[in-house]
């Protein structure tokens, strides 16, 4: 079948039939590598790090991911539900009862690009986790740049209006948002993007990118390990230079290492803005809140409207907590199981059950885990194999910003699969092309560049 019989196909079977068969569009790979190592070379050079495509071969897929407009749409909704729901009153005394005593306390700071992770079982979109500090982002824009098809028909049945400058300034813009919310119209003058021992995180590429960006706005900033900073004389430093907002990619999610006192002793006396910060973690990203949200008894104790109660217990798989008294249902019911850490990130420790030995079994009832219905991830066929699909929905302040996928091979997401990596999402309509939702916030899915130009060539 042709892309266009396809592309003229009703709106979920062609994005189906796509993801089968169309392999004339997608993602120019090396010259996307190449451009952001001649873009990133210094930076490179100075920390002694290899070209991208010796260090990063799989980042980027080749593919794209065709997603029904229904289905992004739904992404959409069940987003602003668990956005009412989070912000209720019962849910947030419930969870935050159980918090640690720094993730307590609410600044006026939201928290950027927090990441809503779906998979499209045979219902429909499926939330399968929420993290605070999605990595990819800024990447996900750059991968907009480089895309290709093998003609200019295509290229027209699949293009959208969408500028990707503009999602850079939107981007940016989550951060000015973060920062006024916070601190008024005083100036934001320098930006510390934080991780563990930076260069060697596997999306530091990224890190870069974010502050060339923050740069170009006018605002120093510098890419820091938590051991760097001071906090002295009521003022949070590096490098003998005051920090204004510290953008958050650690871990340490609560700020419980020796590493992360400085921090922590200056967000507790709101000496820095701080996003995603602890309480943004515990209300959104502990796995074991998906417990409560997927729960629809729960959901009507505390009074949330009906119409979001069938929405999250629909769109949530069910989630409930790993205790030593339920092992012998667990183990029975393993396979239609998976396991994850409540606490968990980068699917460290997640398990799909099938795969569990009695020993590991074993160290998860011990644990912090819970125990979360599996849905099968949806495929894009590619041309020597089958590729699992993960859908990241970028999100702040409730509203969806950008959508990519993430394509793999295995139990969990990695960027190890030849083929695999980040993917743009692109979906048909009705007139048979791929193209944009008018006036929303999914203005950049569906662009497509034939004439494969990036920034600066």
């Amino acid at each position: 079948m042709s892309v266009v019989e396809v592309m003229n196909a009703p709106d979920s079977s062609a994005a189906q039939r796509l993801n089968r068969e169309c392999f004339c569009i997608g993602t120019d790979v090396a010259a996307l590598h190449r451009w952001i190592d001649e873009w990133l070379s210094n930076e490179f050079r100075s920390r002694g790090l290899p070209p991208m495509t010796e260090s990063h071969p799989h980042l980027f897929s080749a593919l794209p991911v065709f997603v029904s407009r229904a289905h992004v749409l739904e992404m959409a909704r069940v987003i602003r539900d668990v956005e009412t729901v989070i912000g209720s009153a019962p849910f947030q005394e419930t969870v935050l009862g159980g918090a640690p005593d720094v993730a307590r306390r609410a600044p006026r700071a939201h928290g950027v690009l927090q990441g809503y992770d779906f998979h499209l079982g045979a219902d429909g979109p499926n939330l399968i986790e929420i993290n605070t500090n999605a990595g990819g982002a800024m990447l996900n824009a750059t991968l907009g740049r480089a895309q290709r098809a093998c003609c200019t028909e295509v290229a027209d049945l699949v293009s959208g209006a969408c500028d990707f400058a503009a999602l850079d300034e939107r981007l940016f813009g989550m951060f000015a948002t973060e920062w006024h919310r916070a601190r008024g119209n005083a100036p934001l003058e320098r930006i510390a993007i934080v991780d563990a021992d930076p260069a060697t995180q596997y999306l530091y590429p990224e890190f870069v990118m974010f502050r060339k960006l923050f740069e170009a706005h006018g605002i120093a900033a510098a890419i820091a390990d938590p051991r760097e900073l001071d906090w002295r004389g009521g003022v949070l430093l590096h490098g003998g230079e005051r920090i204004d907002l510290v953008y958050n990619r650690l871990t340490d999610f609560y700020f419980e290492t020796e590493a992360t006192l400085a921090l922590r002793r200056a967000y507790e006396h709101d000496a820095v803005v701080v996003t995603p910060h602890p309480h943004a973690h515990a209300l959104y990203a502990n796995k074991r809140n998906l417990t409560l949200l997927s729960d629809a008894a729960v959901l009507r104790r505390w009074g949330i409207r009906e119409p979001i109660v069938e929405t999250l217990v629909r769109a949530i798989p069910r989630t409930v907590a790993v205790r030593a008294e339920d092992a012998q249902t667990l183990w029975a019911e393993r396979k239609r199981l998976f396991f994850k850490p409540a606490c968990g990130f980068g699917s460290r420790g997640s398990y799909r059950g099938e795969k569990l030995t009695r020993k590991v079994f074993a160290d998860i009832l011990g644990g912090d885990y819970v125990a979360q219905s599996l849905v099968p991830p949806s495929e894009r066929l590619a041309e020597d194999g089958t590729l699992k699909v993960d859908l990241r929905n970028y999100v702040h302040d409730g509203e969806v910003a950008l959508i990519a996928a993430r394509l793999y091979q295995g139990q969990t997401t990695n960027f190890r699969t030849p083929g695999g990596g980040f993917a743009p999402v692109f979906y048909p309509t009705d007139s048979g092309s791929c193209g944009v939702i008018a006036n929303s916030p999914l203005s950049c899915q569906g662009s497509l560049n034939a004439s494969n130009t990036l920034p600066g060539n």
